[in-house]
């Protein structure tokens, strides 16, 4: 059943990245409209509305229109009348409690000093539970020799050449006392060659040292075990994933794409 709260949100971030969802294509009236869609009226809806929670009668019109829409949560947003829903992936779209309007995008509260994404922050929030979630074991982790100021953790793929490039720099995030967390994220998907190579990474004796061969293009006998790599490669579906590397930062920030060890290390405060 889905699940009512409200929620407030935190500051905005620079790294807020903008998806185009699965969802936002199959219902938009228009390639390019950043207004979704107006949902039809009708006599049926009113009544519902009466009678029903609006944030209820919202879900119910949408899945009379889309009865396979991935939504996980409904919550009232700070505007009055608008309902924000939460879609499996990191969507979020608002809509009108009378549930004749939709929209999708992040909604900004207009700070003393700054912009808050308000939807980011949530987003934040619930990738840093996730991730709090998985077991530190199941990961490949390359810690500094000194003190570990912070760490990230980084959904990779071996044949990536960005995620290449950041490897060749976990020497000089460590020297910066930035511990970095590898999770699997195989880009092809499960059972491609990538998803066989990545295996092979979390079931040698040596999971640092395969990593670092087969992110140096060196071809290493294929193996096989119990691994979490299929966990980890739908956990980083859930999170919003959509390339590699990406890199999540300790408070749930997420950070697309390759960054310079320098630049990645000012950006989580060190």
């Amino acid at each position: 059943m889905t699940n009512f709260r409200n929620k407030s949100g935190s500051r905005f971030r620079n790294n807020t990245r903008s998806r185009a969802a699965f969802w936002l294509m199959t219902i938009s009236l228009a390639a390019g409209l950043w207004v979704v869609g107006v949902l039809r009226n009708d006599a049926t809806l009113v009544m519902a509305a009466e009678t029903e929670d609006a944030g209820q009668a919202l879900v119910n019109k949408l899945k009379s229109l889309r009865p396979d829409m991935p939504i996980e949560n409904v919550s009232e947003s700070p505007v009055p009348g608008i309902y924000k829903l939460e879609l499996t992936g990191g969507t979020v779209f608002y809509g009108t409690a009378d549930a004749r309007y939709l929209f999708a995008g992040d909604l900004y509260e207009l700070g003393e000093t700054d912009l808050i994404n308000l939807a980011e922050a949530e987003r934040d929030v619930k990738r840093q539970e996730l991730m709090a979630a998985v077991n530190i074991e199941d990961m490949v982790i390359f810690s500094p020799a000194g003190t570990t100021k912070a760490f990230i953790s980084v959904f990779t793929d071996v044949d990536c050449g960005f995620c290449r490039k950041l490897h060749a720099e976990v020497g000089q995030l460590n020297a910066l006392g930035v511990e970095v967390r590898y999770l699997a994220y195989p880009r092809a998907g499960i059972g491609s060659d990538g998803y066989d190579k990545i295996v092979t990474a979390w079931c040698s004796a040596d999971r640092n040292k395969a990593i670092t061969k087969l992110k140096a293009g060196q071809i290493l006998p294929m193996l096989d075990c119990v691994n979490p790599v299929a966990e980890q490669y739908s956990l980083g579906q859930e999170i919003g994933v959509t390339g590699t590397p990406a890199i999540v930062t300790e408070d749930g920030r997420m950070l697309p794409g390759y960054m310079p060890a320098e630049e990645l290390a000012k950006t989580i405060g060190i």
